[in-house]
């Protein structure tokens, strides 16, 4: 089974807790704080390799989730960061936040890498908090959450060359004659459901990777039929065979279809139209095709290279594996889509500061929200009075509790924040 996209879960580990301890050696009756910091979260990494060609693993498992940092320790000892969790994805595999639609990668490089989710910071433990007014102080941080989210992951095949054109035209048997590959062959329409991959020899030395892909009808730029599964993998291929049935044993006229498919390619992304292109007009054996190739010829021009072929007889075969392999040497090794889209590049913007929390009521209920106060909360250790005392005052410090009496909270009501519950008091 050929799979081209799929949706999965990925986390990165939590943060180690920094940790509460004092020396206690002998000969040393006042010892300081000596409790370490907790290491960090893994991260979630995906990598690049070359061994793979679908994501049909990621059928059978959908969550990835990095190990947490360890705690840190007595003596001052770091707890060991955790190792990253490294998932591996073929080639040309683009991924997305599922959320936003934001490309987080373009992965098209053997051994290239990403990271995907970051793991959280490690808690820092009471050595870091000791002052000249508190040298004992019992604070310690928790280690931060991992960054979670759902990827979609999308792969667009790195085949040199491209089989275009209408259905039943030839494209998978063209394929059979002139690479090791064996794709299903049958005279019915989408008989290709999936691309199919084989390698041409071209006989001097040269080859090149050649992509069957499920044939196109009129409105596949808006998904119609295969479309949207077809035109994905086209994006990635340097040069374009346009097969056509120049017999039109089908009751087509091969013209009309030669200009179809362009046109589709066009309305689906522009440059496509632009991208090198050939003819490969088949079924030259059957009846009337000479007449149509005359025609056709006349009406193309002479910009673009028609070969006239047999992929049943292997007719004129020699010929258009030559003239595709010139081409191929003569153009950029990467299609010239790839720069054009905006969307490969993660680019950061500056975004507007946010306010640094909002207070609403829920009935008898105070709500703080806010993303500082929310991570103030996940790294504050509520065991320790220390550490609670330091909690309330960066949270008056921030002017919570101010904000809070303007809004009517008055001794003894309920804050919620995240999903801790407090009581103000004086």
């Amino acid at each position: 089974m050929f799979v081209d996209q799929v949706k999965v879960f990925v986390r990165g580990g939590d943060g180690g807790n920094g940790m509460v301890a004092f020396r206690r050696e002998k000969y040393v009756p006042h010892g300081g704080p000596a409790g370490g910091d907790g290491g960090r979260g893994g991260d979630v990494i995906f990598r690049v390799d070359e061994g793979l060609r679908t994501l049909m693993d990621f059928r059978y498992q959908r969550h990835f989730k990095a190990k947490r940092g360890e705690n840190g320790r007595s003596k001052g000892q770091h707890g060991a960061n955790a190792e990253p969790l490294i998932v591996r994805v073929p080639p040309g595999t683009v991924v997305k936040n599922a959320d936003t639609g934001e490309v987080i990668a373009d992965l098209t490089v053997h051994g290239q890498e990403a990271v995907i989710a970051r793991g959280g910071r490690g808690g820092r433990g009471n050595m870091r908090f000791a002052t000249p007014v508190n040298p004992a102080p019992e604070i310690a941080e928790n280690g931060e959450p991992g960054e979670e989210l759902w990827v979609e992951l999308e792969l667009k095949l790195l085949a040199d060359v491209g089989l275009v054109g209408y259905p039943s035209v030839g494209k998978s048997t063209l394929l059979a004659v002139v690479s090791a590959a064996r794709p299903k062959i049958g005279a019915y329409h989408f008989t290709t459901l999936s691309p199919n991959l084989g390698v041409v020899d071209v006989g001097d030395g040269r080859s090149f990777v050649l992509a069957d892909l499920p044939g196109l009808i009129e409105g596949a730029h808006e998904g119609v039929g295969l479309g949207h599964q077809f035109l994905r993998h086209v994006e990635r291929t340097r040069v374009l065979i346009h097969v056509i049935d120049m017999a039109g044993s089908e009751g087509r006229d091969p013209w009309e279809d030669w200009k179809q498919i362009n046109q589709e390619l066009k309305l689906y992304r522009e440059s496509l139209a632009e991208r090198p292109q050939v003819v490969a007009a088949n079924k030259m054996d059957l009846p009337n095709a000479e007449e149509h190739l005359q025609a056709f010829r006349e009406k193309v021009g002479p910009d673009i290279p028609v070969y006239p072929i047999s992929a049943a007889t292997r007719q004129g075969l020699r010929e258009l594996i030559y003239g595709v392999a010139d081409l191929l040497d003569r153009i950029p090794k990467q299609p010239s889509i790839e720069a054009e889209q905006d969307e490969t590049y993660r680019v950061y913007k500056s975004k507007p500061p946010e306010e640094p929390f909002t207070i609403r009521r829920e009935n008898d209920v105070f709500v703080v929200q806010g993303e500082r106060v929310e991570r103030l909360l996940k790294r504050t250790n509520f065991q320790y009075h220390d550490s609670v005392r330091r909690f309330a005052r960066i949270m008056k410090e921030m002017g919570v509790e101010d904000a809070l009496r303007e809004k009517g909270a008055k001794e003894g009501d309920t804050i919620r924040i995240g999903d801790m519950e407090f009581e103000l008091t004086d």
